[in-house]
C-alpha cells in the first residue's frame, strides 16, 4: 500500500505542472479568446438589437407618415368633392336665373302679342262697326229709294 501511495503521490507531483499548464492555458483562453469574443457577440447582439428597434421606430414614423398621407388625401378629396358641389350648385343657379329671365321674357312678349292682338280686334271691330254702318245706311238707302229712281 505504500507502494500505491508513493506511486499515487509521484503521479500527483508530475500531474502538478500539468494542471498549472492546464489553468495557465484556461486563464489565457479566457483573456484573449473567449472575452472578446464575448464583446464582439454582445455588441454585434445590442447592434442588432439597436438596429431592430430603429427599424421597427422606422416603420412607425413611416406608418404616421401614411396615415398623415392618407388623412391629407382624405382632405383634397373633400376639398374638390365641396368646390365641385358649389360649381354644380353655381351652374344650377345660373340655369334657374337664365330660365327666370327667359320665362320673364316670354311672359313678355305674351303680354305684348295679347296687347298687339286686343288693338287688332278693337280696331277690327271698329272698322266693322263703321262698315256695318256705312252698309246699313246703304242698305236703309235703297231700301227707301223710289223704285224708279235709279241713281
Amino acid at each position: 500500500m505504500d507502494e500505491t501511495l508513493r506511486q499515487l503521490g509521484e503521479l500527483l507531483l508530475g500531474a502538478v505542472p500539468t494542471v498549472i499548464l492546464f489553468t495557465l492555458l484556461y486563464w489565457l483562453y479566457a483573456a484573449i479568446v473567449h472575452r472578446p469574443l464575448e464583446q464582439v457577440l454582445q455588441e454585434r447582439r445590442s447592434k442588432t438589437e439597436g438596429a431592430i428597434e430603429k427599424s421597427r421606430a422606422d416603420i412607425a414614423a413611416a406608418e404616421a407618415r401614411t396615415a398623415e398621407y392618407e388623412q391629407r388625401l382624405r382632405e383634397a378629396r373633400a376639398t374638390v368633392f365641396r368646390a365641385q358641389e358649389a360649381r354644380r350648385k353655381a351652374a344650377l343657379e345660373a340655369r334657374a336665373q337664365a330660365l327666370d329671365q327667359v320665362r320673364i321674357k316670354a311672359q313678355a312678349q305674351v303680354q305684348a302679342g295679347k296687347a298687339e292682338i286686343q288693338k287688332e280686334t278693337e280696331a277690327a271691330q271698329s272698322g266693322l262697326q263703321a262698315e256695318a254702318q256705312t252698309l246699313a245706311i246703304e242698305i236703309m238707302r235703297r231700301v227707301l229709294q223710289p223704285a224708279g229712281v235709279a241713281h
